[in-house]
């Protein structure tokens, strides 16, 4: 059987295991039962996700000339603590960023190769800690803007990580961490502005990855550059597809791809 659409980053279930849904322009592929089978992706063509005409992916599966136009692919994105829909201050479309930057957000910890701290907006919980690998998170602050979680965020990453390492998390070379604990060590941390937003009494979140396989040496395939890649399909966890042979492919930052998948 044979699929074809531009990839997307994987659509997900929390459950007592993780559902992964792959869109594929008129079908959806429940990933979790392609696991113990042998798959082939290629590389057919750009897409960009914006414009869809057939132009080199720059970056998060636009091209150069919408990545540095449409509102969604702005800096604040990155770096939610330049937010200023809340002075009502435009970047690229103030109505965009409204509706986005005035939802309440999240200030979490997640524990995907090692402890990090995170943002993201309250309706996304837990799918962020689920595309990021964490197999343990808890949310430290709920405030209604945008930019009130990057300026805490921005004060926390003093005293904790903000990156994950990709190789550590997929090999699950992982420790559990009491999140709590640290939770209530960096409280104190916490910039004025967000105090109030602290929250007291929570607990973990644990998840549970598909994988049956996970690899001592991931080894990360470039889809472009390699054009077709045969494996058997062992495990999914964040983004990735993890393959018996310890191939390791991420979905989310091949966007704009447009594939054929063989099954």
């Amino acid at each position: 059987m044979q699929y074809q659409g531009v990839l997307k980053k994987m659509k997900t279930e929390n459950g007592d295991e993780i559902q992964y849904y792959l869109d594929m322009n008129t079908d959806f592929i429940n990933m979790n039962q392609l696991l113990n089978k042998e798959i082939s992706i290629s590389f057919i063509k750009y897409e960009c996700l914006n414009c869809h005409l057939e132009k080199e992916i720059y970056r998060q599966g636009f091209c150069k000339s919408c990545f540095f136009d449409i509102p969604n692919a702005a800096d604040w994105i990155m770096r939610p603590e330049l937010s200023q829909a809340h002075l009502g201050i435009e970047d690229r479309d103030l109505a965009y960023e409204k509706s986005v930057q005035l939802k309440p957000h999240i200030v979490y910890l997640a524990n995907s190769s090692n402890v990090k701290v995170g943002v993201t907006r309250k309706g996304q919980v837990p799918t962020r800690w689920i595309d990021q690998g964490a197999h343990e998170a808890i949310e430290i602050v709920e405030v209604p803007n945008r930019y009130l979680a990057g300026i805490t965020e921005v004060a926390l990453k003093e005293h904790v990580g903000d990156k994950t390492n990709w190789r550590k998390m997929l090999k699950n070379d992982i420790e559990d961490e009491n999140l709590v604990e640290w939770r209530e060590k960096l409280k104190q941390y916490i910039p004025d502005e967000a105090k109030e937003y602290f929250i007291e009494n929570n607990s973990e979140t644990n998840l549970n990855f598909p994988v049956h396989k996970y690899p001592v040496k991931p080894k990360s395939l470039n889809l472009i550059k390699t054009q077709k890649f045969t494996g058997k399909l062992v495990g999914i966890k964040g983004q990735y597809l993890i393959f018996e042979d310890e191939t390791v492919f991420n979905v989310r930052s091949n966007e704009g791809l447009v594939v054929s998948i063989d099954i």
